[in-house]
């Protein structure tokens, strides 16, 4: 097989599926090993940057989509005439304490936030951004939160290491950063997350406590709007 039939296999089965693929699904369709695939796929997206095409191929979650440019979204949106789903803040900015401190509990995110999050967080998992990775074995057994790989194929991540660094972000102008900004700034990155794990710090701070789940939260863990 040539690369020129390689890429019309590939873009095939791009086009067709509905998730995002990984080069290894896709070697075992072509009938290719991995690294080969990843090639060809890469290879397609080349082509379309250099046609300029309206979609491109994008790797998401560790895996390979086509997808249409952002420049284009308003069109598209008018095509499927319905408003894009949008997070409330609240909703933002829980996700963000579970992307960045994962794995983390509910009070440890109510904590920082300074409000309940029962019910935000019952939002989050019901639209499988969030997920229940197990519980602390410590008394209360508090369930333990982490992103998913439809998070990632949101925001367009190919993995956690790609979440911006807390440097990256500067503070409100005529504003100041809180006296410990700078030093959690540096737990953060030291324990930064990868490949849809928790980051490392955290893992060593829940080791041995974790208790895999494969139930959801129990009776009166989420409020009744599923928090």
């Amino acid at each position: 097989m040539d690369d020129a039939d390689g890429l019309r296999i590939v873009e095939a089965l791009l086009f067709a599926s509905q998730e995002p693929l990984p080069a290894q699904r896709i070697a075992e369709v072509v009938g290719c090993d991995k690294k080969e695939a990843a090639r060809l796929v890469r290879a397609l997206g080349e082509r379309y940057d250099e046609e300029g095409r309206a979609v491109a191929v994008e790797e998401v979650a560790g895996a390979f989509q086509i997808r249409t440019r952002p420049d284009l979204a308003p069109w598209v949106r008018k095509l499927f005439a319905a408003r894009p789903a949008k997070l409330s803040r609240a909703a933002l900015e829980t996700l963000a304490i579970v992307a960045y401190r994962q794995p983390v509990t509910r009070p440890d995110v109510e904590k920082i936030r300074g409000v309940d999050c029962g019910a935000v967080l019952g939002t989050l998992l019901e639209r499988r951004l969030v997920k229940i990775m197990g519980r602390m074995d410590i008394p209360g057994r508090p369930i333990i939160y982490g992103t998913t790989r439809e998070f990632l194929e949101l925001f367009g991540l190919k993995d956690l290491s790609q979440l911006p660094t807390l440097r990256e972000f500067a503070p409100p102008a005529g504003g100041h950063a809180r006296p410990d900004a700078e030093g959690e700034t540096d737990r953060t990155q030291e324990g930064k997350p990868d490949e849809g794990q928790g980051g490392t710090q955290a893992r060593e701070e829940v080791e041995g406590t974790l208790t895999p789940e494969g139930e959801g939260p129990e009776d009166g863990e989420l409020d009744a709007d599923g928090g």
